[in-house]
């Protein structure tokens, strides 16, 4: 009896040590072919030898089949993508079956998925479900935020959008000017209305140069500017679309105004990056000859 339960008992670690040794010879193999192929652009990685003749990317609505079609797949990262770091943050597993959590981070300066480079620097998190096959990547169904991806990529416009300009509009009716600037990138590009009076320093770069060029002169010049009956829209590519109307009085001649206006903002990560405003011209510059 003692003999058949030690033999059992050898048995036993005999298998889990066979099964860690292939887990470890998995995942040893596995990080080492993506931290080439991601990091170093080495699609060349794609072959026989690291992924089996019928790899298979699971994807919605249809799933990448094959090792060519997969090096195609991957091949948009490379050429959409520089300063790349791929990172498998953890990586472990049971048998054939491996998870990973991944980041990657890079900027998209070229093609990616026929989207034509943005500029825009992303940082995203992940996981990877994942089936060896004879010591080959068989099987892979990654798990990410594509949403938060869209947006970093500035393809779908930030949630946080919105919230960021009526902010905006509430801290110019209270005064509070410096909380106004917080929100605008450094390098800020303003444009008011072609022939609008303060139009003529367009375009102002910087808040120094609007608060000096827009802002003090509405102060200087006219009694109240208000702004009345906003209409706030949500636009693609990170931009906000507002209407509404100026009412204002004007000190030297008392005229008072009660006009049509658009303003569009452009945003990336969470700052106005741009402004152009589109106003009734003619009938701002009619109430300043009276």
């Amino acid at each position: 009896m003692k003999t058949t339960i030690l033999t059992l008992f050898t048995a036993v670690l005999f298998f889990t040590s066979c099964t860690n040794n292939k887990v470890d010879k998995n995942i040893k193999m596995y990080s080492n072919v993506w931290d080439e192929i991601i990091n170093n652009g080495n699609l060349d990685l794609f072959n026989e030898d690291n992924f089996d003749k019928d790899i298979t990317l699971i994807m919605s609505p249809e799933n990448v089949v094959g090792i060519e079609t997969a090096k195609e797949f991957y091949a948009n990262y490379i050429t959409g993508f520089s300063n790349v770091e791929f990172t498998i943050v953890n990586i472990f597993g049971q048998d054939d079956n491996l998870v990973k959590h991944w980041n990657f981070k890079g900027t998209h300066t070229g093609d990616f998925f026929g989207i034509p480079a943005t500029g825009r620097t992303v940082d995203i998190d992940g996981t990877t479900l994942v089936i060896m096959k004879n010591g080959k990547i068989a099987q892979e169904q990654d798990f990410f935020d594509n949403m938060v991806f869209l947006q970093q990529l500035g393809i779908v416009s930030s949630p946080n959008n919105m919230a960021i300009i009526k902010k905006l509009y509430d801290d110019f009716a209270k005064g509070d000017i410096p909380a106004v600037g917080a929100v605008m990138a450094t390098n800020i590009e303003w444009n008011e209305a072609e022939n609008f009076p303060f139009a003529d320093g367009n375009p102002y770069i910087g808040f120094d140069a609007i608060l000096k060029g827009v802002f003090g002169r509405i102060g200087e010049e006219w009694d109240y500017w208000n702004l009345a009956d906003l209409n706030y829209n949500d636009m693609a590519n990170d931009k906000i679309l507002v209407t509404g109307r100026y009412q204002a009085k004007y000190k030297k001649n008392g005229a008072v105004i009660n006009l049509q206006m658009a303003h569009l903002w452009d945003l990336k990560d969470e700052k106005i990056t741009k402004f152009q405003q589109f106003a009734d011209t003619k009938g701002i510059a009619d109430a300043m000859r009276k």
